[in-house]
């Protein structure tokens, strides 16, 4: 590194005295924006499962209308994978993060004013629209900043961020119904709020580039380009050529569509199942059906450590990735089997927490593969990945409704434990070492 300018300005911004050599930690606190985001997507999210049992009574619709509601969530959620990635590949994720936040923001609060299913349908639909896009657009956001050792990591604690919305969802919910005759309505109001003020925040803080942050100084700049490589300006067009006719990339997005499905049940209909198959009453049903995604959050976490410290020890990206991913998958598999026959509803509110930890031990390894592959199209390599999979959570959320009224809740679960286990086999075949495009070409 060459010394120090003598004005003590440097080309990622100024620096205190004494602090010259010593290396910013900007981009940790754009991860902490990414966390947050994640947090607030899984707070609208989980809304919408948390408060339909609310919703069937007061529009005197079924259990298998309420799913068609929530499926046009998913599906439109599915649908603008690819057009949000795209779209923070375009114009970078700084804008691109602010406006979809701000879209799904709007249309969340719009939600609360819906008088039947069909208006609720058509808001959650516009919502999925805009929540599309943020996965996709955050990954795409932390690809310039992030290091590869710290990729798993940092995939982990934004999914843990999802998963602590998921957590605290329902415990806010249910005691806002309880305390206002605005019944499920307010939630909507205050979560779109918060999601307004986070995208104002993002858009003052965020850089596309480490280089063009303030807060950056020589010292983390130089670390991060020796790292990830000097950044190119100008536009390059996304490899699509390359990148949709590749077999890792189908390979990838299979594992990933049932993972989602796996999870889609879970946002979707386990305080449903709790309420209905096990007996809980609805205020019950809030604290327990937290339990789980806790255990979600904790194997978030867990899971890109492990696999980052597999990494440092081994330098072996693939058994890292892999080796997290399979454990994970078979592990859910057997869980849940066990949670959907047990007897004792605490029993199986356990076997599913251990479910759920395991699941989610593979999702920030997915999400680290995507950065992996794809550098600086990594936001469009996972709106790939992201669309395969919110396909199969849109499929989940409709299939669910009508397996668990006419064959049992059993048998969801059942299926569960299938996707959970070939995921795993999928996890095998995917190699992170190799990207998914040529530079040249690019």
């Amino acid at each position: 590194m060459s010394g120090p300018p003598l004005d003590g300005v440097y080309p990622g911004g100024r620096v205190a005295a004494g602090m010259l050599f010593r290396a910013s930690r900007a981009r940790y606190k754009v991860l902490g924006f990414v966390i947050a985001a994640y947090f607030i997507t899984y707070i609208d999210r989980v809304l919408l499962s948390v408060a339909a049992p609310f919703i069937e009574k007061d529009f005197g619709i079924t259990t298998i209308t309420m799913g068609w509601v929530l499926f046009c969530y998913s599906i439109a959620y599915a649908a603008f994978q690819i057009p949000g990635g795209w779209f923070g590949d375009k114009v970078g994720p700084r804008l691109a993060m602010t406006c979809v936040v701000i879209w799904w923001s709007v249309f969340t609060a719009l939600t609360s004013l819906a008088w039947s299913a069909a208006s609720m349908g058509v808001c959650l639909f516009l919502i999925g629209m805009g929540e599309a896009g943020s996965f996709p657009i955050a990954n795409r956001a932390l690809s310039r900043w992030m290091l590869p050792s710290e990729r798993a990591l940092a995939q982990g604690a934004t999914h843990a961020g999802s998963r602590l919305g998921s957590t605290l969802t329902p415990i806010i919910v249910v005691t806002l119904v309880g305390l206002t005759a605005l019944s499920w309505r307010l939630p909507f109001l205050l979560f779109s709020l918060v999601g307004i003020v986070w995208a104002l925040l993002w858009y003052r803080f965020y850089r596309n580039t480490p280089g063009e942050h303030p807060s950056v100084n020589e010292a983390e700049l130089t670390r991060i380009n020796d790292a990830l490589g000097h950044f190119r300006k100008g536009k390059r067009q996304v490899p699509w050529g390359q990148i949709l006719p590749n077999p890792q990339m189908w390979l990838l997005g299979a594992m990933y569509f049932c993972y989602a499905y796996d999870i889609g049940v879970f946002l979707s209909w386990f305080p449903k199942y709790l309420n209905a198959a096990r007996g809980l009453d609805l205020k019950t049903m809030g604290l327990y059906a937290s339990l789980p995604f806790l255990a979600g959050l904790i194997g978030d976490i867990t899971g890109g450590v492990v696999s980052d410290e597999i990494l440092k020890r081994t330098g072996r990206l693939r058994f890292a990735r892999a080796s997290v991913s399979v454990f994970g998958f078979w592990v859910s598999a057997v869980a849940v089997s066990l949670a959907a026959w047990v007897s004792d509803p605490l029993v199986s509110i356990a076997w599913f927490a251990l479910a759920l930890f395991a699941l989610e031990l593979t999702v920030g390894v997915s999400w680290a593969v995507t950065l992996d592959v794809g550098g600086e199209f990594a936001g469009s390599v996972s709106a790939v990945m992201n669309t395969l999979g919110n396909i199969g959570a849109a499929i989940a959320v409709a299939v669910t409704a009508r397996l668990a009224t006419y064959y049992g809740w059993g048998s969801a679960f059942a299926v569960i434990a299938g996707l959970a286990f070939i995921a795993g086999l999928l996890m095998l075949t995917v190699n992170p070492e190799r990207r998914f495009y040529r530079e040249e070409a690019a």
